[in-house]
């Protein structure tokens, strides 16, 4: 029985070595752009069409829309409309990631921590970046919750830090070890029913039923990042 980590393994497809530093484009790569291109060319031909009586793909892409419009709505208000780019760009790609990881023989690139850490600490940075924008040095005050006696600071200050800076790494763990995680149970389980033969049966069902929550989960791990990622900018905007 092949290691249910195998399906992990990234391994390169065009060979880059730039001084001696390795570019190689991978099949984590290959996935990401498939990713892109997916996403991107089904809202394109959905908001393309226009039509008064939508057909499936424009009711994906307006369903998609007004759910993220008013995800922004109810976390961060009328101010949060200017970031729906990139919180709807956030969504949709780690949502197709995770999709797309379903596909039998694919490869599910949100299982890679190198790569959900990326997607945070860039997220983690624009905030940060953000808040200092709109607050300049008052964004630190960030760092002293209100109504915190002065004698507390000095031991209320390093947590709020330790805690703001533990966000990107929370971010980034939270999906990749629920996409890790599920494709290692589905693997282990399917691996019974090419096992068990003619008994296999029972295996398989669970196989099926896993599957279904798997996907469940691929939606629900998209709207967990995305969620988040609003939150942080809403932190930031309005501090306290």
């Amino acid at each position: 029985m092949a290691s249910p980590l195998e399906q992990f393994e990234i391994s390169p497809i065009v060979p880059i070595q730039i001084g001696g530093i390795d570019l190689s484009f991978t099949n984590s790569s290959l996935w990401m752009t498939i990713a892109v291109i997916v996403a991107g060319g089904t809202l394109t031909v959905a908001a393309g069409r226009g039509a008064m009586v939508p057909g499936r793909l424009q009711t994906i892409g307006e369903l998609l829309y007004e759910f993220i419009a008013g995800l922004i709505k109810e976390t961060i208000g009328s101010e949060g409309r200017k970031y729906f780019p990139i919180i709807f760009t956030v969504f949709v790609f780690v949502l197709t990631g995770n999709l797309l990881g379903m596909i039998p023989y694919s490869f599910t690139f949100t299982s890679h921590i190198i790569v959900t850490f990326a997607m945070a600490i860039v997220i983690f940075l624009a905030v940060t970046v953000l808040g200092f924008v709109r607050h300049g040095t008052h964004f630190f005050s960030f760092f002293v919750p209100p109504g915190t006696p002065l004698v507390m600071y000095p031991l209320m200050i390093p947590i709020e830090i330790l805690s703001y800076l533990s966000r990107p790494i929370s971010l980034a763990v939270r999906l990749f070890a629920n996409m890790m995680a599920g494709h290692i149970l589905l693997k282990v389980i399917a691996g019974f029913v090419a096992a068990m033969g003619v008994f296999g049966i029972l295996p398989l069902a669970l196989v099926v039923a896993l599957t279904g929550l798997e996907i469940i989960i691929a939606f629900l791990q998209a709207y967990v990042f995305t969620i988040l990622t609003c939150l942080y900018i809403n932190d930031a905007i309005k501090l306290h």
